[in-house]
């Protein structure tokens, strides 16, 4: 069986671990920094990276687009370099796409959560290509399931449904992408 791997930033990663951890056909996450200007960050060092999940995932249970709705579901993705409590860039909205098919499917997401009122601004989640994923320090892997009551800025909205768009959208033209890439 060949599994398929999402690198998604949306806040801190602990809430995004344990919700995203749950969604069926997901077959592991782990929690880490991408994004950013150095190697090897740590959690008191990672400038420039986002905190980040890395899901493993099993396509003949779910796929990208998906994944992607439950993601843009449990953030909110109109705020910049912010979640919840959270502010500076280690907590913006980003997907990082390994190839062009998640590239296209990631951009034809995003256009859909615009047109669909979901939420109340325009979605700032940035586009990029993934670099290096460097996993976090062990006391950050899990820690909601360690720590139920921790601290998260996640939550399931009850009702949450994002429709698809009719017809074809052209999500490979210049204009479509030119302020997601990042």
């Amino acid at each position: 069986m060949t599994h398929k791997v999402a690198v998604l930033a949306g806040g801190c990663f602990w809430g995004m671990q344990e919700l995203i951890r749950k969604q069926p056909g997901v077959v592991s996450t782990r929690v880490g920094y991408t994004g950013g200007q150095n190697a090897h960050p740590t959690y008191r060092n990672h400038p420039g990276h986002a905190e980040a999940i890395e899901v493993t995932y099993d396509p003949d249970q779910t796929d990208y687009r998906t994944l992607l709705e439950f993601f843009f579901q449990i953030h909110d993705p109109t705020t910049k370099n912010r979640q919840g409590n959270d502010v500076g860039t280690s907590y913006r909205s980003a997907i990082f796409y390994l190839d062009d098919e998640q590239k296209r499917i990631a951009l034809d997401t995003i256009a859909d959560v615009d047109e669909s009122g979901l939420w109340p601004g325009t979605v700032v989640t940035e586009v990029a290509p993934a670099g290096e994923f460097w996993e976090a320090e062990p006391e950050h892997q899990d820690y909601l399931e360690r720590y139920p009551s921790g601290y998260t800025c996640h939550y399931v909205r009850p009702g949450w449904k994002l429709p698809h768009h009719s017809g074809f959208r052209d999500v490979t033209s210049p204009s479509a992408h030119a302020t997601r890439d990042g």
